[in-house]
């Protein structure tokens, strides 16, 4: 699993290790990791001759940068720093030096114009807002450039604990991160800057808690989730989800859901709605009842929302003693009290506009703090809340913090879970639906609602991966392409 952590928990963390090391002995550990990679990244037989130009702030990064572009100086590269920031690091300007780097004294912009590598060390992990005035227009020559730009830490520009981009900040080519990760380079917008992600190794493990601020799982961690039914294991020990969706306007819904539902692990799907003969006719496996659900058969689990446009919501479900996922329509005027006071577990599964609706802010508000918001909705509405979009989030309700009316604000919770696979290609119609079908069948098959959102949302993006190839893809091919991503997983 790779996990991340705040800027506040890093620091502690480095704080007690360089309280048992000589001076500066984390900032060359730090370098000689940066500089490797640097190396990778230019190729072995090119580091000799190549002409590299440091960004260098007041911050430690700028240190950073500095020892590291000594270490490139000494294997034959030009080095080349333009200072930034109101001062520089001594030691590293010292040891840029003697290695025979030199400081740009006059027009920054000369070396940047025919550089090959240049390494991004204007502010530090706990820098705030944009870039300042007077680095925009030289970041901006480094991005016109032809150089490979290697962000050191973090990409300057962005918030390391949120991922916000509050102003104009600098894209890399790849990221060089000391330590641990930080939740920026993990969550859109600011994910979309850093690049390839590389972590170097410093020796902060044993120095960081043993829960992080936001995990990300990998194949391994999904394969352990995943249900597998057992030698005595019959349909129904195998978990029922149910599945309320679709209607005369939008049947489609319902279909997609189901699919989705029918390939996550549960052993049957009960479908409640009017567009039943379509769910027949795709999935003749299926249960279909006319409704209403609590007359449709004993569930383990509830999906509602998909398609149902302007018909019943999710009131009658929620009132049901069994885990429940909430998606689309049934999102609409959902009333706070209800959830909160469900005993049974709660899964509700919106993007970013049904966020904004939920929270009364702007859409543009919640995508711009994806992490304050998802973690604001699961405090509110005491629920688990998959945040869908182009880095999807799940976050467990439980973290200090209430709720304001009108504003998201960031709350110190429980570990967020954020979703590594996917696709830009999943932003089409109905590949919701499928996500919702696939997790309510994982909750039905026993997952937690963290795990359950989590494994599936890991799923659905790497069955779009699949399906897709860098093409467009629908949300059927989608569906289908999700016994191959369990595969993929499992084996």
């Amino acid at each position: 699993m790779r996990t991340a952590y705040r800027v506040e928990t890093v620091r502690a963390a480095e704080a007690e290790l360089m309280s048992r090391l000589p001076q500066d002995a984390l900032m060359h550990r730090a370098a000689a990791g940066l500089a490797a990679a640097c190396v990778s990244l230019l190729g072995r037989g090119r580091v000799y001759g190549a002409r590299v130009v440091l960004l260098v702030g007041s911050g430690d990064n700028g240190g950073d940068a500095l020892y590291a572009g000594a270490r490139l100086a000494r294997r034959g590269a030009g080095v080349t720093a333009v200072l930034l920031g109101s001062r520089a690091h001594e030691g590293g300007l010292g040891a840029l030096r003697a290695a025979g780097g030199r400081v740009a004294e006059d027009d920054p912009f000369e070396p940047l114009a025919a550089a090959d590598l240049v390494l991004d060390g204007i502010t530090g992990i706990g820098g705030r807002g944009g870039l300042r005035p007077d680095a925009v227009p030289v970041a901006r020559a480094a991005r016109g450039s032809d150089a490979v730009v290697v962000a050191v830490d973090l990409p300057s520009g962005v918030d390391a604990d949120t991922g916000q981009v509050a102003g104009e900040a600098l894209r890399a080519d790849a990221t060089v991160t000391f330590g641990a990760y930080k939740p920026g380079l993990l969550i859109d917008p600011a994910r979309e800057y850093a690049g390839a992600l590389r972590l170097v190794d410093i020796g902060l493990a044993d120095h960081l808690p043993s829960v992080a601020e936001l995990e990300a799982l990998q194949h391994e961690d999904v394969a352990g989730l995943l249900p597998v039914p057992g030698a005595e294991s019959d349909k129904y020990r195998r978990g029922v989800v149910g599945v309320v969706a679709g209607s005369a306007r939008y049947p489609g819904a319902a279909v997609l859901a189901v699919s989705g539902a029918l390939r996550g692990g549960a052993g049957a799907v009960r479908y409640v709605g009017p567009a039943g003969d379509a769910v027949i006719a795709r999935f003749p496996e299926t249960l279909v009842h006319a409704g209403p659900p609590r007359k449709a058969g004993r569930v383990q689990a509830w999906v509602v929302g998909p398609g149902l446009g302007d018909g019943p919501g999710a009131e009658e479900v929620l009132a049901s003693d069994v885990p429940v996922l909430v998606d689309a329509d049934g999102l609409r005027d959902l009333p706070v009290s209800v959830v909160r006071g469900r005993t049974a577990p709660t899964l509700l599964t919106p993007h970013a506009g049904e966020a904004a609706a939920l929270l009364g802010v702007s859409r543009e508000e919640v995508e711009a703090g994806r992490l304050a918001a998802v973690r604001e909705l699961a405090e509110r509405f005491g629920a688990t809340v998959l945040l869908k979009g182009s880095t999807t989030l799940v976050a467990a309700p439980g973290g200090p913090g209430g709720s304001v009316e009108g504003e998201v604000r960031e709350t110190a919770g429980a570990a967020v879970r954020v979703n590594p696979t996917g696709t830009s290609w999943l932003a089409t119609a109905g590949s919701g639906d499928v996500l919702s079908g696939l997790a309510g069948s994982l909750l039905a098959a026993g997952l937690p609602a963290l795990d359950a959102g989590s494994v599936a949302a890991y799923l659905h993006g790497l069955a779009a991966r699949r399906a897709s190839g860098g093409a467009p893809v629908t949300a059927t091919e989608v569906a289908e392409a999700l016994p191959g991503a369990w595969r993929d997983v499992t084996s």
